[in-house]
């Protein structure tokens, strides 16, 4: 499938399609560096604790306006 097709498929076809695709990176070993994967340990610790802050897009185009 080209990209340029995707437009014309369904949202269920889409999702299907996206669900293919993750899978075909999940389930691939990916060598990470010791750093990476302590970023990535701490973050999965505070999203398990609850302490993780979430932030809307709006949000994210608004700090980013201001920062300008």
């Amino acid at each position: 499938m080209e990209i340029k097709d995707f437009n014309k498929i369904t949202a269920n076809e889409k999702t299907f399609t996206e669900e293919q695709l993750w899978d075909s990176f999940s389930n691939r070993n990916i060598d990470l560096s010791s750093e990476i994967k302590w970023e990535l340990d701490f973050r999965l610790q505070k999203v398990e604790e609850g302490k993780e802050d979430y932030f809307t897009w709006e949000d994210v185009k608004k700090h980013i306006e201001s920062i300008k």
